[in-house]
């Protein structure tokens, strides 16, 4: 670290993105999440109709084009959607906006590792509260004095899922800041979008990472009502958002046919999936999002995430506490699926 760095930033631990293969590396990729299938045709076509004009100039600063099209079709108004350079960084806009130095943010762990990434960086307090049974809320979290709490919906790494009528009844008791991340709710059976509606404490938030095939192209955006989402725009930088990711975010959420044909095959897999982890002897936990939890106990799991990359499959394999008994296993095309578990009993069977 150099001299001139803050205080809270030397004892920082950065965020650990998954494991990128490098160039021209034939590699079976099931470890971040992304979606095995291509953007939708729409977004394609969109790509190669953008002309020099529209990198010359400025984008849009709120990026009016996709909040109308987004208000449409998820049936809110425009001025309730603010958008950002993915997901992450509506997360950084709201440390900016609402969390000061010294502040309680909580959330249930097993979560996304971020959130206390972001808290570091911010100089806040943090409250990590275990999950209650079958990973749904603490009901400590509720006694805390937390400015904020995320709740990851479907969370991340399990997979699992707490239905919005909870989360409902939970937010009308909170006095806190509710942050839903719903970075994989559109694999899910339900979603929190109404509660935006229902409640003037939470905020939902979305990303084109994983169900719209566009994790390269770094588009997220939230839902809230006016006030949040006024106070978040003091916040943003003048023009977060680049031209050509608004334009191809546009296009994707309209599709909506592609959209739900995608979902459908990675729903699918995910139930073939699991079970065939299961008929392996994984413990396998029930999941709501395009990737599923495994635990073992033998042969461990950092050796058969080791013996997988050596054969060319990549899946997430966590060193923490509570964690290292388990791998997270991105749903791939069904030609992955399979060769992961011919793979997979080849090296139990060596294990």
């Amino acid at each position: 670290m150099s001299k001139f760095a803050r205080k809270n930033i030397v004892k920082l631990k950065p965020y650990v993105p998954g494991e990128q293969p490098k160039s021209g590396q034939k590699i079976i990729k099931l470890n971040t999440n992304e979606n095995p299938y291509p953007p939708s045709p729409k977004v394609l076509r969109k790509l190669r109709q953008i002309a020099g004009e529209q990198l010359r100039k400025y984008p849009e600063p709120l990026a009016e084009s996709f909040r109308n099209v987004a208000a449409r079709v998820l049936k809110v108004d425009s001025d309730m959607i603010i958008t950002g350079n993915g997901s992450d960084e509506i997360l950084t806009m709201i440390f900016r906006a609402f969390v000061d130095p010294g502040q309680l943010i909580a959330y249930p762990i097993p979560t996304y590792t971020l959130y206390p990434v972001l808290a570091g960086i911010q100089g806040a307090e943090i409250a990590e509260l275990p999950f209650e049974k079958d990973y749904q809320l603490p009901k400590s979290l509720l006694e805390t004095d937390a400015k904020v709490i995320f709740i990851a919906n479907p969370n991340a790494p399990t997979g699992t899922f707490i239905e919005p009528a909870v989360i409902s009844s939970f937010a009308k008791q909170s006095k806190s800041l509710i942050v839903i991340d719903e970075a994989y709710a559109d694999f899910a059976d339900g979603n929190c979008i109404e509660l935006v509606k229902r409640h003037n404490n939470v905020i939902v938030l979305r990303t084109f990472s994983k169900s719209y095939s566009l994790a390269g192209l770094r588009f997220g955006f939230a839902i809230a009502n006016r006030a949040i989402i006024g106070d978040m725009l003091k916040v943003k930088d003048s023009y977060n958002c680049d031209a050509i990711s608004i334009a191809l975010a546009t296009e994707a959420i309209k599709d909506r046919k592609y959209f739900q044909e995608t979902i459908g095959k990675i729903r699918k897999e995910r139930g073939w999936l699991t079970r065939k982890l299961r008929e392996l002897g994984f413990a396998v936990l029930d999941s709501q999002a395009n990737f599923v939890w495994a635990s073992i106990k033998r042969p461990s799991a950092s050796n058969i995430y080791t013996m997988l990359k050596q054969r060319g499959i990549l899946l997430r394999y966590f060193d923490k506490p509570g964690l290292r008994n388990s791998l997270r296993i991105t749903i791939g095309k069904p030609s992955e699926n399979r060769i992961l578990i011919r793979t997979l009993k080849d090296v139990l069977n060596k294990g």
